[in-house]
Protein backbone atom coordinates (compact mmCIF):
# COMPACT_ATOMS: atom_id res chain seq x y z
CA UNK A 1 0.00 0.00 0.00
CA UNK A 2 1.30 3.16 -0.97
CA UNK A 3 1.83 5.50 2.17
CA UNK A 4 0.87 9.10 0.20
CA UNK A 5 -0.33 10.86 3.59
CA UNK A 6 2.72 11.19 5.49
CA UNK A 7 1.74 7.72 7.51
CA UNK A 8 3.76 7.75 10.34
CA UNK A 9 3.91 4.02 10.67
CA UNK A 10 1.48 3.18 13.04
CA UNK A 11 -2.12 3.36 10.87
CA UNK A 12 -3.66 0.35 11.06
CA UNK A 13 -3.47 -1.88 7.69
CA UNK A 14 -6.32 -3.18 5.35
CA UNK A 15 -5.84 -6.73 4.96
CA UNK A 16 -6.40 -7.59 1.18
CA UNK A 17 -8.72 -9.70 -0.49
CA UNK A 18 -7.94 -13.74 -0.39
CA UNK A 19 -10.21 -14.50 -3.31
CA UNK A 20 -11.45 -12.39 -6.49
CA UNK A 21 -14.38 -10.23 -5.58
CA UNK A 22 -16.66 -11.98 -8.18
CA UNK A 23 -18.47 -8.27 -9.45
CA UNK A 24 -16.40 -5.25 -7.70
CA UNK A 25 -19.14 -2.82 -10.77
CA UNK A 26 -19.59 0.22 -8.92
CA UNK A 27 -21.03 3.34 -10.52
CA UNK A 28 -18.23 5.60 -12.48
CA UNK A 29 -16.89 9.10 -11.29
CA UNK A 30 -19.45 10.80 -13.64
CA UNK A 31 -22.52 8.95 -12.33
CA UNK A 32 -21.43 9.36 -8.81
CA UNK A 33 -21.40 13.36 -10.14
CA UNK A 34 -24.53 13.12 -11.38
CA UNK A 35 -25.95 11.06 -8.68
CA UNK A 36 -24.92 13.90 -5.92
CA UNK A 37 -25.71 17.11 -8.51
CA UNK A 38 -29.68 15.91 -8.29
CA UNK A 39 -29.38 14.99 -4.65
CA UNK A 40 -30.32 18.82 -3.54
CA UNK A 41 -31.01 21.90 -4.80
CA UNK A 42 -28.11 24.04 -3.16
CA UNK A 43 -24.16 24.57 -3.46
CA UNK A 44 -21.81 26.93 -3.13
CA UNK A 45 -20.51 29.17 -6.13
CA UNK A 46 -17.37 30.46 -6.87
CA UNK A 47 -17.51 33.45 -9.17
CA UNK A 48 -14.78 36.05 -9.84
CA UNK A 49 -14.93 39.61 -8.72
CA UNK A 50 -14.54 42.80 -11.29
CA UNK A 51 -10.46 42.24 -9.69
CA UNK A 52 -9.88 38.72 -10.29
CA UNK A 53 -10.53 38.17 -6.57
CA UNK A 54 -12.56 34.27 -5.84
CA UNK A 55 -16.50 35.00 -4.51
CA UNK A 56 -18.05 31.97 -2.72
CA UNK A 57 -21.47 32.28 -2.26
CA UNK A 58 -24.66 29.82 -1.38
CA UNK A 59 -26.98 29.68 -4.30
CA UNK A 60 -29.74 27.16 -5.21
CA UNK A 61 -29.79 25.34 -8.29
CA UNK A 62 -31.80 23.25 -10.74
CA UNK A 63 -30.45 20.51 -13.60
CA UNK A 64 -31.57 20.48 -17.05
CA UNK A 65 -29.97 17.41 -18.56
CA UNK A 66 -27.29 17.54 -15.49
CA UNK A 67 -26.13 21.27 -16.47
CA UNK A 68 -26.77 23.66 -13.43
CA UNK A 69 -29.94 26.25 -13.94
CA UNK A 70 -29.04 29.47 -11.75
CA UNK A 71 -31.40 32.48 -11.00
CA UNK A 72 -29.44 35.14 -9.62
CA UNK A 73 -29.65 38.80 -8.97
CA UNK A 74 -27.60 41.75 -10.14
CA UNK A 75 -28.52 43.18 -6.83
CA UNK A 76 -26.23 40.21 -5.00
CA UNK A 77 -22.51 40.31 -6.10
CA UNK A 78 -22.45 37.02 -7.87
CA UNK A 79 -24.83 38.22 -9.89
CA UNK A 80 -22.83 41.13 -11.18
CA UNK A 81 -19.25 38.67 -10.97
CA UNK A 82 -21.53 36.76 -13.52
CA UNK A 83 -22.42 39.64 -15.79
CA UNK A 84 -18.54 40.04 -16.06
CA UNK A 85 -16.96 37.11 -16.15
CA UNK A 86 -18.90 33.98 -16.78
CA UNK A 87 -16.34 31.59 -15.47
CA UNK A 88 -17.89 29.74 -12.40
CA UNK A 89 -17.64 26.74 -10.52
CA UNK A 90 -19.95 24.94 -8.36
CA UNK A 91 -19.47 22.82 -4.88
CA UNK A 92 -21.90 20.86 -4.28
CA UNK A 93 -22.33 18.56 -0.71
CA UNK A 94 -24.40 15.58 -0.83
CA UNK A 95 -27.08 16.33 2.02
CA UNK A 96 -26.66 12.82 3.68
CA UNK A 97 -23.32 13.49 5.43
CA UNK A 98 -21.97 11.45 8.03
CA UNK A 99 -20.79 12.36 11.17
CA UNK A 100 -17.34 13.37 9.70
CA UNK A 101 -18.12 15.30 6.85
CA UNK A 102 -14.83 14.80 4.84
CA UNK A 103 -16.51 11.53 4.80
CA UNK A 104 -18.95 12.19 2.42
CA UNK A 105 -19.78 13.26 -1.04
CA UNK A 106 -19.18 15.66 -2.73
CA UNK A 107 -18.45 17.11 -6.52
CA UNK A 108 -16.89 20.35 -8.33
CA UNK A 109 -18.19 21.37 -11.98
CA UNK A 110 -16.57 24.19 -13.28
CA UNK A 111 -17.53 25.92 -16.27
CA UNK A 112 -19.17 29.03 -18.24
CA UNK A 113 -22.23 30.47 -17.53
CA UNK A 114 -24.54 31.42 -20.34
CA UNK A 115 -28.06 33.11 -20.64
CA UNK A 116 -30.56 30.06 -22.23
CA UNK A 117 -32.49 31.53 -25.31
CA UNK A 118 -35.51 29.93 -26.94
CA UNK A 119 -36.87 26.86 -26.17
CA UNK A 120 -33.86 25.97 -24.03
CA UNK A 121 -34.98 29.67 -21.69
CA UNK A 122 -38.12 28.13 -21.67
CA UNK A 123 -36.34 24.75 -20.04
CA UNK A 124 -34.27 25.96 -17.89
CA UNK A 125 -37.24 28.48 -16.11
CA UNK A 126 -38.70 24.70 -15.48
CA UNK A 127 -35.90 23.15 -13.97
CA UNK A 128 -34.99 25.97 -11.60
CA UNK A 129 -38.80 26.12 -10.46
CA UNK A 130 -38.59 22.18 -10.11
CA UNK A 131 -35.74 22.15 -8.31
CA UNK A 132 -36.75 25.56 -6.12
CA UNK A 133 -40.52 26.01 -6.25
CA UNK A 134 -40.36 29.26 -3.66
CA UNK A 135 -38.34 30.83 -6.53
CA UNK A 136 -41.86 31.53 -8.46
CA UNK A 137 -41.95 34.02 -6.08
CA UNK A 138 -39.18 36.42 -7.87
CA UNK A 139 -37.75 34.33 -10.85
CA UNK A 140 -40.12 36.98 -13.03
CA UNK A 141 -38.43 40.15 -11.33
CA UNK A 142 -36.63 42.54 -13.48
CA UNK A 143 -32.86 42.08 -11.61
CA UNK A 144 -33.33 37.87 -11.84
CA UNK A 145 -31.50 36.47 -14.76
CA UNK A 146 -31.27 32.43 -15.42
CA UNK A 147 -28.08 31.12 -16.12
CA UNK A 148 -26.86 27.76 -17.21
CA UNK A 149 -23.26 26.59 -16.34
CA UNK A 150 -21.95 24.49 -19.33
CA UNK A 151 -20.05 22.09 -16.98
CA UNK A 152 -16.64 21.63 -18.69
CA UNK A 153 -15.09 20.13 -15.70
CA UNK A 154 -16.36 17.79 -12.77
CA UNK A 155 -14.18 16.33 -9.97
CA UNK A 156 -15.92 14.11 -8.02
CA UNK A 157 -15.06 13.19 -3.91
CA UNK A 158 -16.56 10.07 -2.36
CA UNK A 159 -14.96 10.70 0.86
CA UNK A 160 -11.65 9.14 1.76
CA UNK A 161 -9.89 7.86 -0.74
CA UNK A 162 -12.21 7.61 -3.12
CA UNK A 163 -12.00 10.22 -5.72
CA UNK A 164 -11.66 11.28 -9.31
CA UNK A 165 -12.28 12.89 -12.20
CA UNK A 166 -14.82 12.77 -15.16
CA UNK A 167 -15.01 14.26 -18.86
CA UNK A 168 -17.97 16.90 -19.57
CA UNK A 169 -18.96 14.32 -22.13
CA UNK A 170 -19.30 11.54 -19.88
CA UNK A 171 -20.78 13.62 -17.29
CA UNK A 172 -23.99 14.83 -19.69
CA UNK A 173 -24.43 11.07 -20.70
CA UNK A 174 -24.35 9.97 -17.16
CA UNK A 175 -27.97 9.65 -15.10
CA UNK A 176 -27.90 9.96 -11.31
CA UNK A 177 -28.05 6.54 -9.29
CA UNK A 178 -32.24 5.90 -9.23
CA UNK A 179 -31.33 3.99 -5.40
CA UNK A 180 -29.05 6.00 -3.45
CA UNK A 181 -31.34 8.65 -2.29
CA UNK A 182 -33.57 6.04 -1.25
CA UNK A 183 -31.46 3.56 0.08
CA UNK A 184 -30.55 4.26 3.66
CA UNK A 185 -33.89 2.27 5.10
CA UNK A 186 -32.96 -0.61 3.43
CA UNK A 187 -29.23 -0.22 4.48
CA UNK A 188 -30.43 0.32 8.03
CA UNK A 189 -32.55 -2.97 7.46
CA UNK A 190 -30.15 -5.16 6.35
CA UNK A 191 -27.11 -4.01 8.93
CA UNK A 192 -29.71 -4.47 11.77
CA UNK A 193 -31.88 -7.80 10.58
CA UNK A 194 -29.29 -9.87 8.16
CA UNK A 195 -25.96 -9.36 9.09
CA UNK A 196 -25.52 -13.20 8.46
CA UNK A 197 -26.63 -12.92 5.26
CA UNK A 198 -23.96 -9.63 4.52
CA UNK A 199 -21.39 -12.14 6.20
CA UNK A 200 -22.68 -14.78 3.78
CA UNK A 201 -22.38 -12.09 0.68
CA UNK A 202 -18.65 -11.02 1.67
CA UNK A 203 -17.27 -14.61 1.82
CA UNK A 204 -18.75 -16.21 -1.08
CA UNK A 205 -18.33 -12.98 -3.67
CA UNK A 206 -16.37 -10.25 -1.64
CA UNK A 207 -12.90 -11.90 -1.90
CA UNK A 208 -12.65 -12.48 2.18
CA UNK A 209 -13.64 -15.66 3.15
CA UNK A 210 -12.42 -15.38 6.78
CA UNK A 211 -14.62 -12.47 7.40
CA UNK A 212 -16.34 -12.85 10.81
CA UNK A 213 -18.61 -9.83 10.36
CA UNK A 214 -20.16 -7.77 7.51
CA UNK A 215 -21.95 -4.56 7.84
CA UNK A 216 -24.08 -2.55 4.70
CA UNK A 217 -22.44 1.09 4.17
CA UNK A 218 -24.21 2.04 1.04
CA UNK A 219 -26.44 0.71 -1.84
CA UNK A 220 -26.16 1.61 -5.29
CA UNK A 221 -27.47 0.68 -8.97
CA UNK A 222 -24.74 -1.93 -9.26
CA UNK A 223 -23.97 -3.65 -5.80
CA UNK A 224 -23.49 -2.96 -2.61
CA UNK A 225 -20.36 -1.41 -0.51
CA UNK A 226 -19.18 -3.76 3.07
CA UNK A 227 -17.55 -3.61 5.84
CA UNK A 228 -15.63 -6.72 6.69
CA UNK A 229 -14.01 -7.54 9.80
CA UNK A 230 -11.36 -10.63 9.80
CA UNK A 231 -8.97 -11.92 12.03
CA UNK A 232 -6.61 -9.76 9.70
CA UNK A 233 -8.38 -6.56 10.10
CA UNK A 234 -10.83 -4.34 8.92
CA UNK A 235 -11.47 -3.83 4.99
CA UNK A 236 -14.09 -2.59 2.68
CA UNK A 237 -15.23 -4.38 -0.29
CA UNK A 238 -18.07 -4.66 -3.25
CA UNK A 239 -20.61 -7.30 -3.63
CA UNK A 240 -22.34 -6.41 -7.18
CA UNK A 241 -26.05 -7.67 -8.29
CA UNK A 242 -26.63 -10.00 -10.48
CA UNK A 243 -27.39 -6.69 -13.13
CA UNK A 244 -28.44 -3.18 -12.60
CA UNK A 245 -31.31 -1.86 -10.67
CA UNK A 246 -33.72 0.25 -12.20
CA UNK A 247 -35.58 1.53 -8.84
CA UNK A 248 -35.00 1.26 -5.36
CA UNK A 249 -38.53 -1.17 -5.37
CA UNK A 250 -36.46 -3.78 -7.02
CA UNK A 251 -33.22 -3.85 -4.02
CA UNK A 252 -35.37 -6.05 -1.41
CA UNK A 253 -35.01 -9.20 -4.78
CA UNK A 254 -31.77 -8.39 -5.72
CA UNK A 255 -30.76 -8.82 -2.16
CA UNK A 256 -32.31 -12.15 -1.48
CA UNK A 257 -31.23 -13.03 -4.76
CA UNK A 258 -27.43 -12.55 -3.81
CA UNK A 259 -28.40 -14.18 -0.25
CA UNK A 260 -29.65 -17.07 -1.73
CA UNK A 261 -26.72 -17.34 -4.58
CA UNK A 262 -24.08 -17.06 -1.36
CA UNK A 263 -25.36 -19.72 0.98
CA UNK A 264 -25.14 -22.39 -2.20
CA UNK A 265 -22.06 -21.47 -2.26
CA UNK A 266 -20.67 -21.51 0.74
CA UNK A 267 -22.64 -24.72 1.58
CA UNK A 268 -20.10 -26.17 -1.04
Amino acid sequence: MTLDHGDPGDAPSTPPPLTTVENPRRPTPAEEARTVAAATNTATLASLTGAGDPWASMITYGLLDGQPVLCVSRMAEHGRNLLTDPRASLAIVSPDAPADPLAGSRVTLAGIVETPTGDEAAAARAAHLAAVPSAKYYIDFSDFSLWVLRVHRVRWVGGYGRMDSATAEDYAAAAPDPIVPNAQRAVTHLNDDHADALLDMVQAFGGYPDATAASCERADRYGLDLRVTTPRGIAVTRVGYASPLHSASELRSATVELTHRAREINAR
